[in-house]
This record gives C-alpha cells, structure tokens and sequence, in this order.
C-alpha cells in the first residue's frame, strides 16, 4: 500500500517523534511504499492567503473558496500546496500524527487541512450529497494522537468530554465528508507521566497496530 504520512509535533526527542519513527519503520519493514509529511521540519505555512493561487479568478475581491474552485480546473496553485496534493492522491491511506492541543489538533495540521484538502480537489461543493460523492473516495484516514492529562478527562462524563467525539469535526467532518473511509483513531493518554518501560510498551503497542495496517484486524 502507499500511506502518506502528515506529522505535526516540534521535537525530535519527543514521544510522539518516537511514534513516528516507529511507524516509518514498521511501514517500511511491511514493504509498504512511504511519504512522510512532517510539517514543522518543512517549515509548511499554515495560512490560507492570496498566495495560494497563482492564477486568480478575481484578483479584486479575495473569496477563497472560489479561488480554490477555480485552481483546481486550472492547476493554478501555489507549488507547497500541489507538492502535498500530488502526495494525497498518490496515498492509498492518509495517517495524520499530532499531540491534542485544546481538544483538537495543532494550528500547522488544521492549515494543511485548509490548503490542501480544498474544494474542487477533495469533495465536489456543487453536488447536493456531498459525503457520497467525495472526491477522496477510495481512500482512507486514521488518526494518531497523545495526550499529556488522564483518560479519565476524555470520557464521557469527563471534565472534557468524549475524545472520539472531539475528532469527529476531523473524522466525520472532513474525512468522511471527503468520501474517505475512516479507520479507529489511535490515541495515547498522559504520555507527559510516561516512564521510560512505559513508553516503550506504548511503542512496542502502535508498533503492532501499524504492522496490521491494511489487515481485516485493524
């Protein structure tokens, strides 16, 4: 399989760059073919402005949806934003890694999803059934993520609420509004606690769940 790998944390001693040099390998190790994302490496820019489009339909007012409309029939967007695309439509699943910040992912993964995954690219605005006609059918997604607090916030009833419920703006509102299948999301609760014996039984556990990637299992 072809898995592109979208990655957004700073450290490179961190758990979660562990995690991602774990699943490289494992993916790797599988013989699966691998692109990896690693967005802060990159230095990618989150912000959605009049750069993205080289080629603008209407230069005087800025209506970015639209303007991401019309790059997509015309190919007119910026060279990082193309770059990523040409990765999403070589993958056959997208694995998207990053800490919780405020219930949510971090700023320069929401400003991939912004840029990237625009209109015309990856869901059809024009049709009325939009989840079923996403253009990113065919795919699918899966999310991997830590926390640094207890599980026990991220129940219902928690302090924070059901963390599933959290990623749904993600897993539902995004994935699956763009026709991709949706794997279980992965998540890591208070890895900030983590002993060394900890972390590496945690390790050695994602280890086995992206060695099954693809499998009827996963």
């Amino acid at each position: 399989m072809k898995i592109l790998y979208i990655y957004a944390q700073q450290e490179p001693k961190s758990f979660n760059a562990a995690l991602k040099n774990t699943a490289l390998a494992t993916l790797e190790e599988k013989g699966h073919e691998v692109k990896l994302s690693d967005l802060y490496a990159m230095n990618f820019n989150p912000v959605l402005t009049e750069g993205d489009f080289t080629d603008r339909k209407k230069p005087d007012i800025f209506k970015p949806f639209f303007e991401a409309i019309h790059a997509s029939k015309t190919g007119a967007f910026a060279p990082d934003i193309k770059a990523e695309m040409e990765k999403v439509k070589w993958a056959d699943i997208l694995i998207f890694q990053f800490p919780i910040y405020f219930t949510s992912m971090p700023a320069i993964m929401k400003g991939w999803i912004d840029r990237v995954l625009a209109p015309g690219f990856s869901f059809n605005p024009i049709t009325k059934n939009t989840y079923e006609t996403g253009l990113l059918k065919g795919k699918s997604a899966m999310i991997v993520t830590t926390t640094g607090t207890p599980q026990a916030l991220y129940v219902e009833g928690g302090v924070h609420g059901d963390m599933n419920r959290h990623l749904e703006s993600v897993t539902h509102c995004v994935f699956e509004f763009m026709g991709m299948k949706v794997l279980p999301s992965y998540i890591i609760y208070e890895v900030s606690s983590f002993s060394k014996e900890k972390g590496a039984e945690e390790l050695e556990k994602y280890r086995q769940k992206i060695f099954r990637l693809g499998s009827d299992s996963v």
